[in-house]
């Protein structure tokens, strides 16, 4: 019976996005890019969107990483890092 309480999809937002930003302390700024056509000339346009997420350990500028939504952790900081998808050397 723990098995499908286990398997349940969770329903928090995953997005995946590059580390803009590590001078705070236990937060790194996420800049998240998708695609969007223009409703008239139909060309793409890339359009970003930055996340504060939380992180214990430290991030390098560069990183792609994977944010998962979260309780709110302060005013402007509602994501958490869950994994680092790719790493700056």
């Amino acid at each position: 019976m723990n098995d499908s309480v286990e398997a349940t999809p969770s329903l928090k937002r995953t997005l995946v996005g590059r580390v803009v930003s590590n001078k705070m302390q236990k937060t790194v700024t996420v800049v998240v890019e998708r695609k969007v056509k223009h409703p008239v000339y139909g060309k793409y346009i890339v359009k970003s969107t930055r996340y504060h997420a939380h992180v214990e350990s430290q991030l390098n500028e560069g990183d792609t990483v994977e944010i998962q939504e979260s309780r709110p952790i302060s005013k402007t900081k509602a994501w958490k890092v869950t994994r680092v998808v790719e790493s700056v050397g």
